[in-house]
């Protein structure tokens, strides 16, 4: 469900009056072009390239049209689309959704961006009435305390029957969320430290039907003064992950009402690459062993004799529960047992490939919910219960439909997960998301402007087009404003043993001796991204007692640190060594001497053997297409993209791409990664040679 925090920027009493057609581009126009406010009043530099953009921004949302964007490194996006969509907003009386996937990025637009726009509206006489605009920042229903739920949770851990609800230390956990939501801001968790006991907060959060207008007041209920804001809130920051869960959810306007997450709004989805791989998660099923069993057991546990039907039931229909607990266990126990053992994901081919010993036990406790839903008189009874029956067939529905194959159009397949290996989850997901897309955000009758440094192969957004279903939107493509050609040096490795079956050991003796000798050559530090976890793994091994004879800091992905945290320290170290995966491809930015040479030690292709890939290969050939050069070339060099452009982020950052991957020298594909250089000027070394060539 929908939050909000950070309501910020006053009222205007200016009235709102009809716009003529263009008013918007004209006004655009004499804030970004040579000499205009942004230039004049706030003595920022003048991009060309900013302008462009800014232009077409506004041109979309004056005509309500999807727009495609991508704009290099350097461009200043985030004002692109921050001053027309503020002042459309305002103009228009509608809401303007900011969409990102990385939190780095939110923080800016919040903590910068947004900042300039005011000071820009502030300082301009002709655009002081948008200078009172308003923010809000949009996270998820159950990440609230809701003072209802806090304040009926004490009274029950007061009670006599303390017992049945809260053990001691949850108790003690219940007054300090009491205390600390006496002078939290915005009541929020992640204002909390330390993270409060997740059975705690359960009972407090406000993703519960108990948390409603009727029930509380917006003057002292978090979520209800956040949801109140709304009302008011120009701009809504939004991540790409919430954003799909609320749209997959069914919470886009109903009926005919244009808008994509709130009714007459218009979207910018900053990031936009990653919206393919977010889309297709989040339109699938997703159902876990250990999900199941703690909505199960929130309702009733027998081993601890705890949970809503402990208060609220009979001993029948705790016995429903109890078999239910079972009937999962053995469920997913056998999934695990038959199709799980040799490796941890296995994709399922056809129906019906178990039989379905769980909807029925999911079914009887649903029942047995309605049942006491009817039977009780308290409304607060009846919200808690509706609640678990609610979820309960939520997940016998996706499991029914998973064993069936409900959705045609989708993927099955199962994997384990966990510490221990001891979760088994149910996925799926769509073959071709652009249907999906197109319907939830194509054609909801608003504009939808999807911006990113790297939407297509550097030359073409074609192949991304199709992916998101956005044929109908305008595509334009302008470069970065940096020099690459001074700042920037690349080098290809032309002896790199080709990573085939059977050569892995030579191929990463190579990649360690090659990754040793050329983080040893630059003072600043170095990024290598990797393909793989094991890759990664076997690399560290051969490189870690080099890097510390050479008093290096090594930093490894998944080895004792956070991601956020990693990046930190390798940023203040200046000198170090990461060696990432997946992650760190996209969304880093270091400026400065801290990055001075990004390796990349392979090219960066999908795992074939996923089921998605090779389900979706199968559905390509089906057609009479080519999966490799259609799906898997496209999207490996929009990543490839993506990881050498960490290298440079400002415009007086310089340094090296190395990439040690001789494929891309050999292979009839490997042309299009070298199109793919922010400069076509590189040098090719080997072990041999690579004292002159890098001298």
């Amino acid at each position: 469900m929908i939050g909000f925090i950070e309501n910020s920027g006053g009222g205007s009493d200016t009235p709102n009056v009809e716009r003529p057609k263009g008013y918007l581009v004209a006004l655009i126009d004499s804030i970004f072009k040579q000499g205009g406010y942004l230039q004049n009043e706030m003595q920022l530099d003048h991009r060309p390239e900013q302008a462009a953009m800014a232009l077409s921004v506004a041109s979309s949302l004056e005509s309500d049209q999807p727009l495609l964007f991508e704009a290099g490194t350097g461009v200043g996006k985030s004002l692109a689309y921050l001053v027309p969509g503020i002042i459309h907003s305002i103009n228009s009386e509608r809401p303007f959704i900011i969409s990102s996937h990385t939190i780095s990025l939110q923080e800016q637009i919040r903590e910068k961006d947004l900042k300039i726009c005011r000071n820009l509206f502030t300082k301009v006489p002709e655009l002081r009435r948008y200078g009172a605009f308003k923010t809000a920042l949009m996270v998820g229903k159950g990440n609230y305390c809701c003072s209802t739920r806090l304040g009926n949770a004490l009274k029950d851990a007061q009670s006599s029957k303390q017992t049945e609800m809260f053990k001691s230390d949850e108790r003690a956990d219940l007054v300090r969320i009491a205390s600390w939501s006496a002078t939290t801001k915005n009541g929020v968790i992640q204002e909390l430290s330390p993270a409060p006991l997740p059975d705690v907060w359960d009972a407090v959060n406000a993703d519960s039907s108990t948390c409603s207008r009727k029930n509380c007041d917006p003057a002292t209920c978090f979520y209800q003064r956040a949801r109140k804001q709304l009302l008011s809130a120009n701009c809504v920051i939004v991540n790409h992950s919430l954003l799909f869960s609320l749209i997959n959810a069914g919470m886009q306007p109903e009926g005919d009402v244009r808008g994509i997450l709130l009714a007459d709004d218009f979207v910018v989805l900053d990031e936009a690459h990653r919206i393919p791989a977010i889309a297709t998660d989040h339109f699938g099923t997703h159902v876990s062993s250990f999900a199941v069993d703690r909505a199960l057991k929130r309702i009733y546990n027998q081993r601890t004799n705890r949970g809503s039907l402990r208060r609220h039931g009979q001993a029948w229909d705790q016995d429903a529960v109890t078999n239910a607990i079972d009937a999962a266990h053995e469920f997913f126990g056998y999934l695990g047992d038959t199709f799980l053992v040799k490796k941890p994901i296995q994709r399922i081919h056809k129906p019906d490939f178990c039989d379905n010993i769980l909807t029925g036990p999911l079914k009887e406790v649903a029942e047995r919910l309605g049942a006491l839903v009817q039977k009780s008189d308290d409304e607060r009874v009846q919200d808690e219960l509706r609640d678990h029956r609610r979820r309960i067939l939520g997940y016998r529905d996706a499991i029914n439909g998973f064993i069936t194959f409900a959705e045609e159009d989708h993927v099955q397949w199962l994997e384990r997960g966990g510490k221990k290996g001891q979760i088994i989850t149910l996925r799926s997901a769509p073959l071709d998301v652009a249907p999906y897309l197109r319907k939830h955000v194509f054609q909801r009758g608003t504009a939808a402007i999807l911006a990113s440094a790297t939407l297509s192969d550097g030359n073409h957004m074609d192949a991304f087009q199709e992916t998101v279903g956005g044929q109908i939107a305008e595509a334009e493509i302008v470069d970065s404003p940096f020099n690459y050609k001074e700042n920037c040096h690349i080098y290809i490795a032309s002896d790199a043993p080709q990573p085939e079956p059977g050569q892995g050991r030579l191929d990463l003796d190579y990649l360690a001796n090659m990754i040793c000798w050329c983080a040893r050559h630059v003072e600043g530090g170095t990024l290598v991204l990797f393909t793989s976890h094991f890759d990664l793994r076997q690399v560290r091994e051969r490189t870690e007692a080099f890097f510390k004879k050479i008093q290096r800091p090594l930093f490894t992905q998944g080895h004792q640190m956070a991601r956020s945290e990693i990046t930190k320290q390798f940023a203040a170290k200046g000198n170090g060594v990461l060696f990432g995966t997946d992650s760190f491809w996209t969304g880093v930015d270091i400026p400065g001497p801290a990055l001075s040479q990004v390796i990349i030690a392979r090219l960066p292709f999908e795992n074939p053997s996923h089921p998605v890939s090779e389900a979706r290969s199968e559905y390509i050939r089906a057609r009479g297409g080519n999966p490799f050069a259609e799906m898997t070339v496209p999207d490996a060099l929009v990543k490839f993209r993506q990881g050498i452009g960490r290298l440079i982020r400002r415009r007086e950052d310089r340094g090296n791409i190395v990439i040690l991957d001789s494929r891309i020298l050999t292979k009839p594909y490997g042309a299009r990664f070298l199109e793919a250089l922010p400069v076509q000027n590189y040098q090719r070394f080997n072990r041999e040679n690579r004292n002159s060539v890098f001298a």
